[in-house]
């Protein structure tokens, strides 16, 4: 009878093998930590790290070559912690390099970079284990606070300013004169409102109902003057104007009775004399009135 080797507990010890694998190669895997990967480590201190925690990112110049790994503390020590990162492998760290603290976005979380100058082969470099300077970037929140402090200062002189010119305005005798001036003007553009209301309501409507009569009155006059026969009335004036040529050319000429009276001087005197004696007639007959009347109850008596 053939022996089985792989029983039901050896099955499930290499089952629970595998699921330790799994499970640290995932956590490794999301923390970002390649496992079959080679690395180096380096050590910081620092008196304050401000929030940073391990899987913390490390990056060169923004790009991600590592992570922290452990962050140990001793509070009986000035420079109580130490920092504990891994970088890749072929990351060469030359001395005077730094590891600086820095702020890793707005939300205040922190992260590492290494800061140094391209590699010279002239330059020594750190070993995996050895302990780097470590230094502390000016955070992204100071940064920008040093840059629009100065800004936010001028703008508030300026506002300050701007308000105590308002202020002198508001307080001006000048203002108040002109706001009076205004509430006068409103006043009289209401009374001029309700002026031109009442016009509207009152003389428009009258005025032009009579120009709708005057209207109609042209229209009948204008009907009028389409039955007007112009041409026999202009024919009809031209005659009576060659009549007067006529008559003022016979006068002109002396003939008729106008014309005699008006070209012959002796009718003229003639007439002027007859004019005169009758004036003379009748002063005297109003001066002398018995010597041409005669009147009597009885009778007249003879002279």
């Amino acid at each position: 009878m053939k022996k089985n080797f792989f029983t039901r507990e050896v099955r499930v010890g290499i089952m629970a093998v595998v699921a330790i694998f799994i499970l640290y190669f995932g956590l490794n895997f999301l923390k970002g930590i390649d496992i079959f990967s080679k690395v180096k480590y380096y050590y910081a201190t620092y008196e304050n790290i401000d929030g940073l925690v391990p899987s913390s990112p490390v990056f060169v110049k923004g790009y991600k070559v590592g992570q922290v790994e452990a962050v140990k503390y001793d509070f009986t020590k000035d420079v109580p912690f130490v920092v504990k990162i891994s970088v890749s492998n072929d990351i060469q760290l030359p001395k005077g390099a730094t590891i600086e603290l820095f702020d890793n976005g707005l939300m205040g979380g922190k992260a590492i970079q290494l800061v140094f100058q391209p590699v010279n082969l002239a330059h020594e470099m750190y070993q995996s284990g050895d302990t780097v300077t470590a230094s502390v970037g000016t955070g992204l929140m100071a940064q920008v606070a040093g840059n629009l402090m100065p800004k936010i200062d001028n703008i508030a002189t300026q506002a300050d300013s701007l308000l105590r010119s308002v202020r002198l305005l508001v307080e001006s005798q000048q203002l108040n004169n002109s706001l009076s001036s205004i509430e006068k003007t409103t006043a009289d553009l209401a009374v001029s409102s309700a002026q031109l209301k009442k016009l509207m309501s009152n003389d428009v409507p009258r005025i032009l109902g009579d120009v709708n009569v005057m209207t109609a009155d042209f229209k009948v006059v204008s009907g009028n003057l389409k039955k007007v026969d112009f041409a026999a009335t202009f024919a009809s004036i031209n005659h009576t104007i060659a009549n007067l040529n006529l008559i003022t050319d016979k006068i002109s000429r002396g003939e008729g009775s106008l014309g005699l009276l008006m070209n012959d001087n002796k009718l003229y005197n003639n007439l002027n004399n007859t004019a005169s004696s009758a004036d003379k007639l009748l002063i005297d007959l109003k001066e002398n009135p018995k010597r041409y009347v005669h009147f009597s109850l009885f009778g007249s008596k003879s002279k």
